[in-house]
């Protein structure tokens, strides 16, 4: 009988006391987590043969998350990668779901949604997040928004705060901010890198057109 091969969890932040909690979490629900303080040490570790994802900090000295993936990629090292952050500004969630990661969580991040989002990518049917009847149920969503939800959803994609979108549609801020948690909520976005990982699935976003 061929072994079941183990799960592995590679954690990359340079933050030492969030590098131990998350690999304590990880190991909380029976995974085996490998911690890293820099990307380089990661690359020169990292074995893609493994049925394995990384949890990838964005923000590091030396070598960023987002190096650290293009690195993975002229490797040919194919793990699913799951971005944390505490600086989700929108320029770095496109880039990084336009690269392939799998999922973009917030700092300070929610136990559960991280450790489900760690499931479904060390499963394989996360590393084509939208693939098929996902992309699918994204367009409907898109399809049921108002015009003017639409109206604030491609600005609010592509990195323009509430305050610039309100003077682009001469509305006010307020009216903005009603929108904006309609356009959540129609979307079924939790987070706005959810919603921008909607956006990039959908082909909503350029870019080339972003701020930052």
């Amino acid at each position: 009988m061929s072994q079941q091969p183990e799960q592995l969890v590679y954690v990359v932040d340079d933050d030492q006391g969030m590098l131990d909690s998350t690999v304590w979490l990880l190991e909380s629900v029976g995974l085996k987590a490998l911690p890293f303080t820099n990307g380089r040490d990661f690359l020169a570790a990292c074995d893609p043969r493994l049925n394995a994802c990384v949890l990838l900090d964005v923000r590091m000295p030396g070598m960023g998350g987002l190096n650290v993936q293009e690195e993975m990629r002229a490797r040919g090292l194919d793990l699913p990668v799951i971005f944390v952050s505490g600086h989700a500004d929108v320029p770095i969630v496109v880039r990084a779901f336009r690269a392939g990661a799998v999922d973009f969580i917030e700092k300070p991040y929610n136990e559960q949604l991280l450790l489900d989002s760690v499931q479904q990518a060390l499963s394989r049917f996360a590393v084509q997040p939208m693939a098929g009847a996902g992309l699918a149920e994204v367009q409907a969503r898109l399809d049921s928004l108002t015009p003017r939800e639409r109206d604030v959803l491609l600005p609010l994609v592509r990195g323009y705060t509430n305050r610039e979108i309100a003077e682009q549609l001469d509305v006010s801020v307020k009216t903005v901010d009603l929108y904006r948690s309609r356009v959540m909520k129609r979307m079924q976005a939790e987070t706005l890198p959810d919603l921008v990982g909607m956006a990039v699935a959908a082909g909503l976003v350029d870019p080339l057109r972003l701020r930052g």
